[in-house]
């Protein structure tokens, strides 16, 4: 019997890397899970939440890589602790300050010598380019154009396939998704500053908590507040 193809999954512990990863196990690949600590506020809570959705899916491949160097860098609210957190705000325009500097730079490059390494065959990422905090590095051009750089940095006879199935998704279409995948909902951590509950404040809180909003579906993780309009 022929084994199933191996993917390797970027998985943060908040929503949409946890469905990209439902994504990866209901398209029939064996999921690796990387999770990558570069020093983010909530590193311990989303370890935690890491942990869990991989015990979920029995994942006997899972790799925790530090990025210190993006916490030496600095330059983000998420990193930095001189830099202060603003109150979430989804009509923010421009690039907020709770981006990472190119991390996702850092975290392609390390799944794709894991990729190499181990076999693998894919690789599955929880980016959003429709409805996101506007990062930079989560747009599909740049994911594609890593890809080609993946092609032309690997050995010979390497072909690691890139997929982002949620790139053009809302948060609502994703939580449906999560729901319809079976996905560990409830196992997820988004909040950028809070370890117990949730703060409902930040922009990664308003975000998630507008799409189970919007898609009629019960957030099940604990909030410490949660906005009148986003209340379901």
């Amino acid at each position: 019997m022929t084994a199933a193809p191996i993917s390797v999954v970027s998985l943060s512990g908040g929503l949409d890397s946890c469905v990209a990863a439902a994504a990866a196990r209901a398209a029939g690949f064996q999921v690796a899970l990387l999770h990558a600590d570069y020093g983010q506020l909530t590193e311990a809570r989303e370890r935690r939440a890491f942990e869990a959705i991989a015990d979920f899916y029995a994942a006997p491949r899972r790799l925790v890589v530090p990025f210190a160097g993006l916490r030496a860098i600095g330059g983000s609210a998420l990193t930095d602790p001189s830099i202060p957190l603003p109150e979430g705000d989804l009509d923010r325009e421009g690039v907020p300050v709770s981006y990472v500097p190119f991390r996702n730079a850092h975290l392609l490059a390390t799944a794709v010598s894991w990729a190499e390494v181990i076999g693998a065959q894919a690789l599955h990422v929880g980016f959003v380019e429709e409805d996101s905090s506007g990062y930079p590095d989560c747009r599909e051009a740049f994911l594609r154009a890593f890809e080609a750089a993946a092609d032309l940095g690997t050995k010979p006879g390497t072909r690691i396939a890139f997929h982002a199935p949620l790139i053009h998704l809302r948060k609502a279409q994703i939580v449906a998704l999560g729901v319809e995948l079976g996905a560990p909902l409830h196992l997820t951590w988004s909040c950028y500053q809070a370890d117990e509950a949730a703060c409902g404040t930040c922009d990664s809180c308003l975000l998630r908590l507008r799409g189970f909003k919007e898609a009629g579906v019960a957030d099940p993780i604990p909030y410490a507040t949660i906005p009148d309009h986003l209340r379901p």
